[in-house]
C-alpha cells in the first residue's frame, strides 16, 4: 500500500479567521478553471486550507514570486514547506496559475510563457488544500487521489507524511532562497537514514550523520521515514513495524499531549545542513526546535564550509575561512568556498614545476575528514619527506603527516571537509602547496616564516628635511602624471565610445556584457596560436591567457572556419543568442572578434579536457557515481538549451568530444548555438548535413524537419557511452554482438543482465537499469517516441517512472 496516500491526516480546526491574509481564498474544493494571480486584485493569490493553517499559491521570493505551500503564522510570518519547480527563477509582475481539467497546474508568466507546475495526466474533478499541509488533486470520482504534494517533498516532512526508501530531502540554498541547496537527507533502501552534502557519491566518506541502522542483507522489507501528527518520527518497514535499532536518533515529541491538537510538527532539512524537528504552536505562532541532527555544532556538517575552506568557531559562532593560499569566491557568501589566490603555473610536469613555482606551508590544529587519494603504508617518513612528496606531485595540494605512525596522506583539489579547532592532534601536521609569489593569509599567524626586522635607528633632523623635500617633489610629479593620464584616458574612452556607436557594437556589449577583442589581442594572448587544444567541425581551438595587472586568466580561443557568408551584424546576432545563455553545465562565452573575414570566439578555459578523453583515454576513468553525476549534468545543460533560453537552441553535434570538464570535474556542453554559423556542406565528410556519424538521429537522412528530438537521440548515445566507458561502435570487443553498444545494451536489458555492460565494476544495478531504459527511449528511430529533455531529467532524477522501451528500429535483427 502507498505510504503517502494512506497517511494523510486532517488537523483539527483551531485557526482563527484573522489568520486569513489578504488575497487568500478558503475553499472546500477547488474546481478546474480556477486561477491564482501573484498581484492581481481580480483573483486570489493563494488557496487556504479549511482552517487557514496552510496556504497554496504565490509567496514572496526575493523581488518576485514562487509557487509553493506554506504554514500561515502570526504577524504575517510564513514558513515555506514545499516549493514547485524550486530551481526556476521567481516570476515577476503579474503571473497566473491555472488549474486545468486534465489535472495540471500551469504557471503563465508576464510574457505569456507557460511552465508546467503539476501534471497529474488524468482528468481531474477538483483539488483541495488540506489542513495537514498536503495539496491534493482528485479524479472524476472525487475520491481517488491522482496527485498530492506529499509524494514530492522538497526539504520538509509534515505530520502524516513519509519519505520512501530511495527518496531524499534537499535543503534550500539559504533561509530566504528555497532553490535546491548544498545538502540532502537520504532514506536509503537498506533502512538507514543518512545526511550527505549534495552532489557527492553517497559513500561513508561523504556522510556526516546517520541513524546507525544495521540491516541484514537478507531483509527484503521496504523502509520509509514517517512523521505522525504527534511528532513521532520513526523508520518503518513495509510490514508495519518500526525499526528497533534506532538509538537517540529519532524521537517522540509528545511532551505537549494536552495541546497536541494545537500543534503542528515538521521535520526540515535546513539550509545549513542540519535535520531538525520543529513544533509549531498555532495558538501563539511560536516555532521551536525539539531536536537537531547532527547536534548543535555546524562544523560537524561536511560541506558547511565549501571547497578549499575550513570551519572554525569565533565567539561560539561558526565561521568559514579560506585555507592558506586561497581566497573567497564571494566575500559576502563565505560558505560558498574559496579559490586559489595565485596564478596557474601552466601544465604541471612534476618535480621541475613543483620546485620552481610552489612552496609548502603548514597549518596547525586542522582536522581533515575527507579521504586521501594516496597514503603511504609501512614507511617511516619524516615530516620533510612528506612535504616534499606533495610538492613534486602534480595532483597533490595538501599533505597530512602523522608523526606517530610516520605515514603521509595526499589530498587533491578540491580540498573539502576541513575543520580547525583550538586544540588539535599534536602528532598530525598539515602542509599546503601555495605559489611562491602569492601573499598568503597565514602571514600574520606564522611568524616563524617571517623573522622580525631589526629595530629602526633614529634619523637626524637634516635627513628628515631631505626626506620631506624629496617626498613633496615626488608627490607633485605624481599628481601631475595622474591629471595628464586622466585627461588622455577620458579622450580615449570618448573615441572608443564613438567607434562602438559607428560599428553598431554598443548594443551587443550592453546587452550581454561580451567583450569585443581585436585580432592582435587574441594573437598575443595565444602566443600566435601556438598551443592547439583540439580541432572540430567548427574550427581549431587554442589555449591563451589574458593578463589584467598581476592576474592571469586562461581562455580558449576558437577560430571559426568555413562560415556561412554573412555580414558583421548577422554574425553578431548569432553571438548575441549564444551570449545570453548562462548555466552551470554550459561552457561560458566571454567575447568575440570580428575583423574582415576573421571570426573568433573566446570561451572560459576548461582545464580537464573533454569527456571523450576522460572516457576513452588511457588515464584514470571516472568511477560509477561520477559517471551518473556527469550524465545528469549533461542532461540539465541540454534541458536549459531546449526549454529555458529565450528561444530553443538545437545543438546538432552533441558528442563526448563537445562536453568539457572544468577544474572541479563538472561537465559543461560546448559548441552550442554554432550550427547556424556553419556552411551546410562543411561536415559532409562525417554526416549528411550536420553532426558526427554515430551520434546523428535517423531523421537527418530522411529529409524531414529537424527538431529538438535530434539532440535527445544524440544524448541517448552519449548516455550509453558514459555509463559503459566505451564507444558506441567498437570493433575490438571479444564478441560480435558487443560491437554496437546500443544493440548490446538492449539485449542485456531484455535479459536483465545490465551488469554485463560494465564488467569488473561495482555498480547500482537498479540505477544502471533505469538509466539504460532512459537511453533506449532516447534512441528510438521515431522522434515522437523519444521523450523531451525535461522528461529525461525527471526520469534520471527518479521523479517519474520509466516504462519499458521498445527495441529501436536500427537495432532489430
Amino acid at each position: 500500500m502507498n505510504a503517502y496516500t494512506t497517511t494523510t491526516i486532517i488537523l483539527l480546526l483551531f485557526m482563527s479567521l484573522s489568520l486569513v491574509s489578504t488575497g487568500a481564498q478558503t475553499l472546500e474544493r477547488i474546481t478546474p478553471g480556477s486561477s491564482l494571480s501573484s498581484t492581481s486584485s481580480d483573483y486570489p493569490s493563494s488557496w487556504l486550507s479549511h482552517s487557514g493553517l496552510f496556504a497554496f499559491g504565490f509567496y514572496q521570493h526575493g523581488n518576485g514570486f514562487s509557487v509553493g505551500i506554506w504554514l500561515v503564522g502570526k504577524m504575517n510570518k510564513i514558513i515555506v514547506v514545499w516549493t514547485a519547480n524550486r530551481d526556476d527563477p521567481p516570476v515577476t509582475l503579474t503571473a497566473t496559475l491555472q488549474f486545468t481539467m486534465n489535472g495540471s497546474l500551469i504557471l503563465i508568466d508576464e510574457q505569456g510563457q507557460k511552465k508546467l507546475i503539476v501534471n497529474a495526466n488524468t482528468r481531474a474533478s477538483s483539488a483541495s488544500m488540506h489542513d495537514s499541509g498536503n495539496f491534493v488533486i482528485y479524479d472524476d470520482d472525487n475520491n481517488n487521489i491522482i496527485w498530492q504534494s506529499f509524494d514530492h517533498p522538497t526539504d520538509t516532512l509534515l505530520g502524516s507524511q513519509s519519505l520512501p526508501g530511495g527518496g531524499q530531502l534537499s535543503s534550500s540554498l539559504s533561509q530566504a532562497n528555497h532553490s535546491t541547496g548544498r545538502f540532502k537527507l537520504k532514506m536509503q533502501v537498506d533502512g538507514n537514514l543518512v545526511l550527505y552534502p549534495a552532489y557527492t557519491t553517497e559513500t561513508g566518506w561523504d556522510a556526516y550523520w546517520a541513524a546507525g541502522i544495521s540491516i541484514s542483507s537478507t531483509v527484503k522489507d521496504n523502509y520509509f521515514l514517517y512523521l505522525n501528527k504527534t511528532g513521532l518520527l520513526q523508520i518503518w518497514n513495509s510490514s508495519g513495524d518500526s525499526n528497533p535499532n534506532l538509538i537517540n536518533s529519532l524521537v517522540d515529541a509528545t511532551e505537549d499531549q494536552n495541546t497536541v491538537n494545537h500543534t503542528i510538527f515538521r521535520a526540515s532539512l535546513d539550509f545549513d545542513g542540519a535535520f531538525r524537528l520543529y513544533v509549531h504552536h498555532d495558538t501563539n505562532g511560536t516555532d521551536k526546535v525539539i531536536i537537531s541532527w547532527p547536534g548543535n555544532n555546524p562544523c560537524e556538517v561536511k560541506g558547511f564550509c565549501s571547497f578549499n575552506s575550513y570551519c572554525t568557531f569565533v565567539d561560539n559562532k561558526p565561521l568559514c575561512n579560506c585555507l592558506d593560499g586561497y581566497k573567497f569566491i564571494d566575500s559576502n557568501e563565505k560558505t560558498l568556498g574559496c579559490k586559489r589566490n595565485y596564478l596557474e603555473a601552466g601544465q604541471c610536469r612534476g618535480e621541475e614545476d613543483g620546485l620552481a613555482f610552489y612552496k609548502m606551508v603548514s597549518m596547525n590544529n586542522i582536522t581533515w575528514k575527507d579521504h586521501p587519494y594516496f597514503e603511504t603504508t609501512n614507511d617511516m617518513l619524516s615530516e620533510e619527506d612528506c612535504s616534499l612528496k606533495c610538492l613534486v606531485d602534480c595532483n597533490c595540494w595538501a599533505a597530512l603527516y602523522d608523526g606517530e605512525k610516520g605515514n603521509c596522506k595526499k589530498q587533491g583539489l578540491p580540498l573539502r571537509y576541513v575543520i580547525r579547532t583550538d586544540e588539535g592532534d599534536n602528532s598530525t601536521n598539515v602542509f599546503l602547496k601555495v605559489d611562491k609569489n602569492s601573499i598568503p593569509n597565514w602571514k600574520r599567524n606564522y611568524t616563524r616564516f617571517f623573522p622580525q626586522p631589526p629595530p629602526s635607528k633614529t634619523t637626524s633632523n637634516k635627513a628628515v628635511v631631505h626626506i620631506i623635500v624629496v617626498t613633496s617633489v615626488f608627490s607633485i610629479v605624481l599628481c601631475s602624471a595622474i591629471v595628464i593620464s586622466s585627461h588622455y584616458i577620458y579622450k580615449i574612452r570618448v573615441l572608443r565610445y564613438k567607434r562602438l556607436t559607428d560599428t553598431g557594437n554598443l548594443g551587443l556589449n550592453e546587452e550581454v556584457a561580451l567583450r569585443r577583442f581585436t585580432y592582435n589581442e587574441l594573437k598575443r594572448a595565444t602566443n600566435h596560436f601556438k598551443e592547439e587544444l583540439g580541432k572540430g567541425s567548427f574550427g581549431s581551438v587554442y589555449k591563451g591567457a589574458l593578463l589584467k595587472g598581476k592576474t592571469k586568466r586562461f581562455i580558449a580561443v576558437k577560430r571559426l572556419e568555413k562560415l556561412v557568408e554573412e555580414g558583421e551584424r548577422e554574425f553578431q546576432a548569432e553571438v548575441r543568442s549564444i551570449g545570453k545563455t548562462h548555466h552551470r553545465n554550459l561552457v561560458r562565452l566571454l567575447g568575440f572578434c570580428v575583423e574582415g573575414s576573421k571570426r573568433l570566439l573566446v570561451y572560459e578555459y576548461m582545464s580537464n579536457g573533454s569527456l571523450g578523453k576522460l572516457l576513452f583515454g588511457d588515464q584514470r576513468r571516472p568511477d560509477w557515481n561520477e559517471r551518473v553525476r556527469i550524465a545528469l549534468d549533461i542532461a540539465r545543460g541540454i534541458l536549459y538549451l531546449h526549454d529555458e533560453c529565450d528561444g530553443p537552441i538545437i545543438h546538432c553535434d552533441l558528442k563526448p568530444q563537445n562536453i568539457l570538464m572544468d577544474e572541479f570535474w563538472t561537465a559543461k556542453i560546448a559548441d552550442f548555438g554554432l550550427a547556424k554559423l556553419l556552411m551546410p556542406d562543411q561536415t559532409r565528410t562525417f554526416t549528411v548535413i550536420r553532426g558526427t556519424r554515430g551520434y546523428m538521429a535517423p531523421e537527418w537522412n530522411k529529409n524531414i524537419p529537424i527538431s529538438l528530438k535530434a539532440d535527445v537521440y544524440s544524448y541517448g548515445i552519449v548516455l550509453l557511452e558514459t555509463l559503459c566507458c566505451r564507444r558506441n561502435l567498437d570493433v575490438n570487443v571479444l564478441e560480435p554482438e558487443e560491437i554496437l553498444l546500443s544493440g548490446w545494451a538492449y539485449k542485456c536489458f531484455v535479459a536483465r543482465e545490465v551488469n554485463k555492460l560494465v564488467p569488473s565494476e561495482v555498480i547500482d544495478e537498479n540505477v544502471m537499469e533505469n538509466m539504460v531504459k532512459v537511453a533506449l527511449w532516447c534512441i528510438q528511430d521515431e522522434p515522437l517516441l523519444r521523450p523531451t529533455m525535461k522528461g529525461v531529467v525527471l526520469m534520471l532524477e527518479g521523479i517519474t517512472d520509466i516504462a519499458i522501451p521498445p527495441c529501436p528500429d536500427s537495432n532489430r535483427a
